[in-house]
């Protein structure tokens, strides 16, 4: 039997909050460490001084992106330290709910639907507090959730293993492309350094002639993962997406440009595009590959080093949640330029690659299935 139950008779908001110290900058967890999908908190800490007051948060607290809430952000705090002034820090009434089975509540498309419904603002959409405590939600007894919890985190320890070895096959793609052409930004073998606006054509412009009345691929950020795959399964008439997205072609590289998804990975190879091109969220940057000059599984492999995005991060323009790469940082990041039948033998590793991580994702996406079927017959 359900039970129904206001949002703030299931969890506690921390707000408590302290001025960051040095000492802080080692354990802060901001928005960026969080990965949609993921309650592993696998990265932290900040390189740069953090300003203004953040929240305090204890090991096992469950963190919330209340910022950007699309993105479905919600992780396990792994040890003690400070948290985004942009997120909430939530502890369970363990009187209503198991403490095991919380944070997969709060990980559900149950809780993020109706979280997001009550999000407000346009550019970032924001959960508050205020409005979220009023909702309410149907919760079974204790002891079925205690039942749940055992076997929602045995499949969720699966899908976590599935990750592990998807990030596992990427790092080896990388080992690869350092142990073909060195570290992004050197010349080991003299092949002589340039930009990569020299070697890919950026953001190309639309070309006139597309049919106006043939359907396109429609690519949002959200059909971007941050391992290299791309939606591009949704289609839409020309007439609707010829202005005010971002045009791109078959091969072309997809580089989210704003945070947290540069951070976070998001980019890929546009392949399987309807009528051989796109459309898409303007928060990409796309770079073309240039006949017998550059390929497009080699540039993609650049965007995807830490290093890259490292440096791109310290470049970013705007504030919060609004930050972007220019494109000046693509047009001049110095890089060796390899001849391109090597870079050709790099792509046909990288799509043998890609093939495991294919069905690694399959596999994944079943346990995911599974996850979202019993919390949604459950609760």
């Amino acid at each position: 039997m359900m039970t129904k139950y206001r949002f703030d008779e299931i969890a506690i908001n921390c707000v408590e909050k302290k001025k960051p110290t040095a000492d802080d900058q080692k354990c802060y967890i901001g928005l960026e460490h969080l990965i949609s999908g993921s309650l592993v908190v696998s990265s932290w800490g900040s390189d740069v001084p953090i300003k203004g007051e953040k929240l305090i948060m204890h090991k096992g607290d469950v963190l919330l992106g209340k910022r950007n809430a699309y993105l479905r952000r919600a992780a396990i705090a792994p040890h003690d330290g400070i948290f985004s002034a942009h997120g909430m820090v939530l502890k369970p009434q363990e009187n209503v709910i198991d403490k095991d089975f919380f944070p997969l509540f709060i990980a559900s498309d149950y809780f993020f639907d109706e979280a997001i419904r009550i999000s407000v603002g346009s550019l970032s959409p924001t959960i508050n507090w205020r409005d979220l405590r009023e909702l309410e939600f149907d919760l079974p007894p204790l002891e079925e959730q205690r039942k749940l919890a055992k076997v929602l985190w045995a499949i969720n320890d699966t899908i976590e293993a599935y990750k592990n070895l998807i990030a596992a096959t990427d790092d080896l793609v990388k080992a690869r492309f350092v142990e073909m052409f060195g570290e992004i930004g050197t010349d080991p073998h003299n092949w002589g350094l340039t930009t990569l606006g020299e070697c890919s054509e950026l953001n190309p412009r639309r070309p006139k002639d597309m049919n106006p009345y043939a359907n396109y691929s429609f690519v949002a950020m959200s059909s971007v993962s941050e391992d290299g795959h791309i939606d591009a399964s949704i289609e839409k008439p020309f007439s609707e997406i010829c202005k005010g997205f971002t045009y791109f072609a078959e091969g072309d590289v997809l580089f989210a440009k704003i945070t947290p998804c540069m951070e976070n990975g998001k980019g890929g190879v546009a392949k399987g595009l309807k009528n051989g091109a796109g459309f898409g969220s303007t928060e990409f940057h796309v770079l073309r590959p240039i006949k017998d000059i550059s390929n497009s599984y080699w540039l993609y492999s650049i965007t995807m080093f830490p290093q890259f995005r490292a440096d791109a991060e310290r470049v970013m323009t705007g504030t919060g949640g609004q930050r972007r790469v220019p494109i000046t940082y693509l047009n001049e990041y110095k890089i060796a330029l390899p001849p391109i039948d090597l870079q050709e033998e790099f792509a046909d590793f990288i799509q043998q690659a890609d093939k495991s991580k294919s069905a690694l994702q399959r596999a994944m996406t079943a346990a995911q299935a599974t996850c979202k079927n019993i919390i949604a017959k459950n609760i």
